[in-house]
């Protein structure tokens, strides 16, 4: 047992009782919290690693909670691979004691200092105080900036998101930071994030699954006494337990920053697929009232699809991994 399971605990009890509502409040994730636990105790925050914050995201995807944390977590965590700096320190602070954060990739920087580039499916751009831009020089080196850009909403079928097209056409950056760190840690890190989410939405659609196939009779008998009910919910509770595993040191090498590209593929590709899977066949196992929108069922299963998709679909780390090993 680790020293801190008492406290992982208790923050995943908290965290269930924050997000067991109907609309959770930004206010309400600040006051618990949650936007500074990997922000340094000298800039206002927890001082906490990505463990906790990925107990977070956990609960967040089981509750298929409509927050911008992810967005937030994905700039805190950039901001920690920048060099240190008052302003980028500043910015952390703001962000723990509330201020929504939002970070987007793929950019370039010129010869001539303007920056320029375009992300698309970036999470809660659209009403971030503070965008932050992932960009690369012409001598292959990384900066964390902030820019003048435009912001487009990009709607998708998943409404518990909130997704934008960020551009910027040669415009000359406001702030910047080199960073320090490994700039993959930061797509690994993406990539788990969202890994993290399908577990709980997974685990969600199990349980919610199991209650209702205990209640719901047909012939006379609850239609979970029935075989082949039982053995569709067994294979849902494996490929679950299989998803968890791979989760769960994906999560700590990405804390630890021992590199976490492989368990990072592992974990998006298989966690991902999986929620997919899973959700589907509670909506089946649910059966007509699966199919409504009185159930809720379709919420998760349109997030867990979105989550298949967004930092690299299966198919994309998979292929990375045959290549890594010569496949």
């Amino acid at each position: 047992m680790s020293e801190f399971d008492e406290l992982h605990a208790e923050l995943r009890a908290v965290a269930r009782d924050v997000l067991d509502r109907p609309v959770v409040d930004w206010r309400q994730l600040v006051d618990a919290g949650w936007t500074g636990l990997e922000v340094s105790d000298e800039s206002g925050g927890a001082g906490a690693s990505f463990v906790e914050t990925a107990i977070v995201l956990e609960e967040i995807g089981r509750a298929a909670a409509t927050t911008g944390y992810l967005g937030c977590a994905l700039a805190v965590a950039a901001l920690n691979a920048a060099a240190a700096a008052d302003a980028r320190d500043d910015v952390a602070g703001r962000i723990a004691a509330g201020e929504t954060a939002a970070l987007a990739t793929g950019f370039e920087i010129h010869r001539d200092g303007t920056l320029s580039g375009r992300a698309e499916f970036v999470p809660d751009a659209a009403a971030a105080d503070h965008l932050l831009l992932l960009a690369r020089d012409e001598r292959g080196a990384h900066v964390l900036a902030t820019a003048p850009v435009t912001v487009t909403p990009q709607p998708v079928v998943d409404e518990t998101r909130a997704l934008a097209v960020v551009t910027a056409d040669d415009v000359m950056p406001t702030t910047s930071w080199p960073i320090d760190g490994n700039v993959e840690a930061l797509h690994e890190r993406a990539a788990v994030a969202v890994a993290c989410d399908s577990l709980g939405l997974a685990e969600a659609m199990l349980a919610r699954t199991v209650e209702y196939t205990g209640v719901r009779h047909q012939f006379g008998r609850p239609i979970g006494s029935f075989q082949a009910v039982k053995h569709a919910c067994a294979d849902m509770l494996v490929q679950i337990a299989v998803a968890r595993e791979l989760v769960e040191v994906a999560v700590a090498e990405v804390a630890t920053g021992d590199g976490a590209e492989v368990s990072s593929a592992m974990a998006k590709s298989h966690a991902t697929s999986m929620a997919v899977e899973v959700a589907g066949k509670a909506m089946q196992l649910h059966g007509g009232i699966g199919y409504t929108w009185e159930s809720g069922v379709h919420v998760y299963l349109k997030r867990a699809t979105l989550n298949r998709a967004l930092y690299g679909s299966p198919a994309a780390h998979r292929r990375a991994l045959a290549r890594r090993y010569g496949v």
